[in-house]
């Protein structure tokens, strides 16, 4: 995360002028101060077709530097603004939340809306991206991650005075899933269908591991044969499972972020089943049993 910046005072003087020249843009408005920090003379300058939009111009930059913005942070790109303020805009959010809305400020917002000033976002800006999430068959968790921290940012700014209202503040998306996954019509529709299906995922999921690792595997076949949670699979202990009754209590869960954080469960007991005959493992020997009894030995 980046250092905290040093921004000037609140009530910094500009001294602005508008100069024409020749080509597309031909009114170049230009903003200078004095730095505080440093005592030396700074500048921002943009090209604009018109006069008015000169004028407009350094009417914004007076407002942002009136309320303590520094000129330069009030025409940056979404993704250097980002980096500069993200410590105040994930305060407050705990280890195992800041994961997951970082990896959506990463690999969904920077790419999407990085390249564009925040003055610029706007309320179409992101609702297309949202919908351009939505038909590349990201999950509910993974656009509602990348769209809060969205949310965090442009909140920011909207505290910086850069924007006056936070676009990132999207509703209707449940009824864009509701259009985009066939799920939400037949709830059956991507369950896995059989025994053999369930062994193709985990054997696809190992192929595609680092170094082809043969756990992550076996995690998924456990995980489908208990319904457990990633948590609750990522916290189980060998003495948690009961292979005479085929039962596994829950004492524990643990979430699978950078450190682990682990919670106390209540001790719910979970039935082990046999998804190639639909039936209990205390009632049913199978090469499953035997692998699980293989799991439980090895630890």
């Amino acid at each position: 995360m980046a250092p905290r910046p040093e921004l000037p005072p609140v009530g910094i003087a500009l001294k602005s002028d508008v100069e024409m020249r020749a080509g597309k843009n031909p009114y170049r408005a230009r903003v200078r101060w004095f730095d505080p920090a440093t005592s030396q003379r700074r500048s921002k300058s943009v090209a604009l077709p018109t006069e008015d939009a000169a004028a407009q111009w350094i009417e914004e930059m007076e407002d942002a530097a009136r309320g303590g913005v520094d000129p330069h942070m009030a025409t940056m790109k979404l993704a250097d603004y980002g980096e500069r303020i993200m410590h105040l805009a994930a305060r407050r959010l705990e280890a195992k939340t800041l994961d997951p809305y970082l990896a959506g400020w990463r690999k969904r917002v920077v790419p999407s809306l990085g390249h564009l000033p925040v003055r610029m976002i706007t309320n179409g800006a992101v609702d297309w991206t949202v919908h351009a999430w939505i038909a590349d068959e990201c999950s509910r968790s993974t656009v509602k991650n990348s769209l809060a921290i969205l949310v965090r940012v442009l909140e920011q700014a909207v505290r910086d005075n850069i924007i006056d209202r936070n676009p990132a503040k999207v509703t209707g998306r449940q009824s864009e899933y509701k259009k985009a996954e066939d799920e939400l019509d037949d709830p059956r529709a991507l369950a896995l269908p059989n025994w053999a299906a369930l062994e193709r995922l985990a054997k696809a999921l190992v192929e595609r591991s680092r170094d082809g690792y043969e756990r992550w595997g076996e995690v998924v076949i456990f995980a489908a044969c208990t319904a457990a949670r990633i948590g609750e699979v990522s916290g189980v202990r060998v003495g948690d499972i009961d292979t005479n009754t085929w039962t596994w209590t829950v004492r524990r869960q643990t979430t699978p972020s950078p450190g682990g954080w682990p919670i106390a469960a209540l001790g719910r007991v979970v039935l082990m089943w046999d998804l190639s005959t639909g039936q209990q493992l205390s009632t049913s020997v199978t090469g499953f049993q035997a692998r699980c009894q293989a799991l439980a030995e090895r630890g």
